[in-house]
């Protein structure tokens, strides 16, 4: 028996404000034998929107039993452009980079001390990973061990030694292709422009939450050649901070309107999203092909922040140009640690067992209530009647999407009902979708396009049949797309498969909104006393606590 694994990502940022600067999203996985134990995404615990302080934490977890250490074990830590090392509040866990000269592709020995209750010095061996490399090795626990002839690539807003990687899984081993900031314009469309931050009504602290925001506004526009080249010749105006002036007169005198306010109500806003969301999804999709004419892999593994966005996933798996494709739900920061412990453990000899996206697990009491009838009657009884309905059940998603577990659902053929979930209950602006929940048999019959397996990760947006319309009005996108999560199976969500099982079957439902159970600017819910109270603050209908029902 091997060790255990705890690996971390907790680079320090640079200042303690209440909204990250440069890091975000800090967590903590302890693996053994192929299996993840716990992970934590700190900001479930703390309750503070892409916490990262777990320097600050990190000792008092493990103190008052929180985390649960194994009495062997070896640790990694995730390293960041930032820096590489890592030291808890009082110092009782300390790590350095020993090898900087190592490549992103391995993981190289470090040195450090962790010194907290039973735990001795001597009994750990540390270890650092980069975070390229802990990217791309989230994919291990979803979808087992690399593919031969694979290509592995990282793509974010910045990692350790750039924001885009490139590796090639050949003969069992990882070779780095390339790597570095060359990429760095296109992340920051979404990340640091002023263009895209002034459509948005958006701070420049905002920048942690833009991107999901402007991927769903930029459903509301079309694409233009004429846009597009105004976008260009003006560098997208990236660094037009405090100039809305400037960008108005440039489109009054391009296009020949009167514009006084950037107005993203207005048709001409939207289409100029549409054509930043077009442009970043013809370059990278021009970028992996070139990386697979020279690779010649036949499978792609895709992961870090930009792999969220799910128009460029479709395009991808559309363009043909991999025989499959494959992205974690954790793919942003928040899996580093998944990664980077799952890499660490298949280093030392151990099978990456496969599991469910449900890995949030710590502070979550294991409760195993069996799924009564009578709640599946009550539950659908609500929503039957326009009711919303939050989901708390057993342990929460890794990744910022609920799939089932930390949701709240309603009907999803109701425009006016989704409205009101979205603006009124979670207090989320007009622009932004929410996405439909259902089996997957009927999925395939509902959709224009080809399903695909990341559709249970909710990674992808399918074309809706003009004669299923109706049925999803409350959750298509303007563009008649939508961001469909399926469920295959009772293995997959047993709650969620046996509540859309009944409603399809009795009442002839085809799917459900499911939106995330959380307020906007807040973190999801964690525990059953948060959702409770949070269900209560948002005054929805009724509550599901680990399979139980609970009228409010």
């Amino acid at each position: 028996m091997t060790k255990a694994t705890i690996a971390i990502y907790g680079i320090k940022d640079l200042s303690s404000e209440d909204r990250p600067v440069l890091v975000h999203d800090h967590n903590i996985c302890v693996m053994s034998e192929g299996k993840i134990i716990q992970y934590l995404h700190l900001e479930r615990y703390t309750g503070r929107k892409h916490d990262n302080r777990l320097d600050l934490f990190i000792e008092e977890l493990v103190e008052e039993g929180i985390i649960h250490l194994p009495e062997k074990f070896d640790f990694v830590c995730v390293n960041s452009f930032l820096g590489n090392g890592f030291i808890s509040k009082n110092g009782k866990i300390r790590f350095e980079r020993t090898d900087f000269h190592s490549g992103l592709a391995t993981i190289s020995n470090g040195n450090g001390k962790i010194k907290i209750g039973r735990s001795e010095i001597s009994e750990h061996r540390f270890f650092h990973c980069s975070h390229e490399l802990a990217h791309v090795g989230t994919c291990l626990p979803f979808f087992g061990s690399f593919r031969e002839n694979s290509l592995l690539v990282h793509f974010d807003g910045g990692a350790g030694n750039g924001n885009f990687s490139a590796f090639h899984f050949i003969d069992g081993t990882i070779i780095e292709i390339e790597s570095g900031w060359h990429m760095s314009q296109l992340s920051k469309l979404f990340n640091d422009n002023a263009l895209v931050f002034a459509i948005l009504n958006s701070k420049p602290s905002d920048h942690c939450s833009v991107p999901g925001k402007f991927m769903g506004y930029a459903a509301m526009g079309l694409s233009s050649e004429e846009i597009l080249k105004w976008l260009k010749e003006n560098d997208f105006f990236a660094n037009h901070w405090d100039k809305e002036s400037k960008i108005l007169q440039s489109a009054n005198n391009t296009f020949g309107y009167l514009f006084d306010r950037i107005d993203n109500t207005s048709v001409f806003w939207q289409n100029v999203a549409a054509s930043i969301q077009g442009y970043f999804t013809q370059r990278v999709l021009a970028k992996l092909q070139s990386l697979q004419e020279k690779s010649n892999a036949d499978f792609l593994y895709y992961s870090g922040g930009c792999a969220l966005n799910i128009v460029t996933n479709s395009k991808i798996i559309a363009s043909g140009i991999f025989l499959d494709v494959f992205i974690p739900p954790c793919c942003n920061d928040s899996g580093l640690s998944i990664g980077a412990a799952a890499l660490l453990e298949w280093q030392k000899g151990n099978k990456i067992l496969l599991h469910s996206p449900y890995l949030n697990n710590v502070g979550i009491m294991s409760i195993e209530n069996t799924i009564r009838q009578e709640a599946i009657h009550q539950t659908a009884e609500i929503l039957l009647k326009n009711g919303i309905v939050g989901i708390c059940n057993a342990a929460a998603e890794a990744g910022p999407r609920a799939l089932g577990n930390r949701s709240l659902i309603a009907l999803a053929n109701n425009k006016t009902l989704a409205q009101r979930l979205s603006m009124d209950i979670k207090k989320r602006e007009w622009y932004r979708p929410v996405a439909p929940i259902m089996l997957n048999s009927i999925a395939l019959k509902i959709i224009e396009n080809t399903g695909h397996h990341l559709s249970q990760f909710m990674l992808l947006d399918f074309q809706i049949k003009k004669e299923f319309a109706k049925d999803f009005e409350g959750v298509i996108h303007a563009n008649n797309t939508a961001r469909i999560q399926t469920i295959n199976s009772e293995r997959d969500n047993p709650f969620m498969f046996s509540l859309l099982s009944y409603l399809f079957e009795k009442h002839g439902i085809k799917a459900l909104i499911n939106t995330s159970f959380n307020a906007n600017g807040e973190p999801i819910v964690h525990t059953p006393d948060m959702a409770i109270l949070a269900a209560k603050s948002m005054k929805i209908d009724a509550i599901i606590i680990d399979n139980n029902f609970r009228k409010l």
